[in-house]
């Protein structure tokens, strides 16, 4: 079953370009160690929320720009093998790729900030290895852990609605392994309560002309009113955003 590792980032404005060089060297590498797809998105329409958002998820100066990011393997079993081996190599395990030594490619944001995670596929509906993609909605939700049930079917609802007005993915997955970390994580990033787990999601379209048609349609559409709100909406955040590299696929 497919598993997801899911990113978000502050990149410099200035650094654009170095982020793009940087993940074309590196994504061929995570290809090699099994991984299916990385997809790198670049901010489009991020917006501030109220309680949590996006940038402040990642503590985003004024100058950086919020990247929303994905690796898809194939299953778990494959990702961590992958990772094992990644750790082998930084510990001098065994011999280093170039292309992930931090000396030889150095990351053109600040590590620190960034937040990431494993998460497994609760709906997966769609193109899985469309080229397509022009543009991208990701969501991060804070969802109660015994309402998991509950929320996959509301997803998959969901999930043949926005197919049915242009989206050409629709993804939910339900935190895994989701570490914490020391100065952010994406528990703090959407203030996760006991009892609670986060959920990675994303929506793929064709370009942003479909993706904006299609919310204008999904916000209309009647079926899209829950018979129960299984999750704080305040502490949910999402945004738009612009694939700038693709790998694999």
């Amino acid at each position: 079953m497919t598993y997801i590792d899911g990113f978000v980032l502050a990149v410099p404005n200035a650094n654009k370009q170095k982020f793009v060089d940087h993940a074309e060297l590196t994504g061929p590498a995570f290809v090699e160690l099994g991984a299916k797809r990385i997809f790198e998105c670049w901010g489009d329409e991020v917006p501030d929320g109220k309680v949590t958002d996006f940038k402040g998820a990642v503590q985003a100066k004024d100058d950086e720009t919020v990247v929303f990011s994905w690796i898809e393997w194939p299953d778990k079993a494959t990702r961590d093998a992958a990772m094992t081996k990644m750790t082998a190599q930084m510990e001098g395990k065994e011999p280093a790729n170039s292309r992930m030594d931090p000396t030889k490619n150095p990351m053109p944001f600040d590590g620190a900030r960034m937040i990431y995670g494993g998460f497994t596929p609760l709906i997966d509906e769609g193109e899985q290895a469309s080229t397509s993609t022009g543009y991208a909605d990701g969501f991060v939700t804070p969802v109660p852990e015994g309402k998991r049930d509950a929320y996959r079917d509301m997803a998959a609802k969901a999930a043949g609605i926005f197919r049915e007005y242009g989206a050409i993915r629709s993804l939910e997955a339900w935190g895994d392994d989701v570490p914490e970390g020391k100065q952010t994580d994406y528990r703090r990033a959407v203030k996760a309560e006991e009892g609670e787990t986060v959920v990675f999601s994303f929506l793929e379209w064709p370009d942003k002309q479909t993706r904006d048609e299609g919310w204008a349609k999904i916000m209309q559409d009647e079926r899209m009113k829950p018979d129960e709100m299984l999750f704080d909406g305040k502490r949910m955040f999402w945004g738009g955003f612009k694939p700038v590299v693709t790998v694999g696929g």
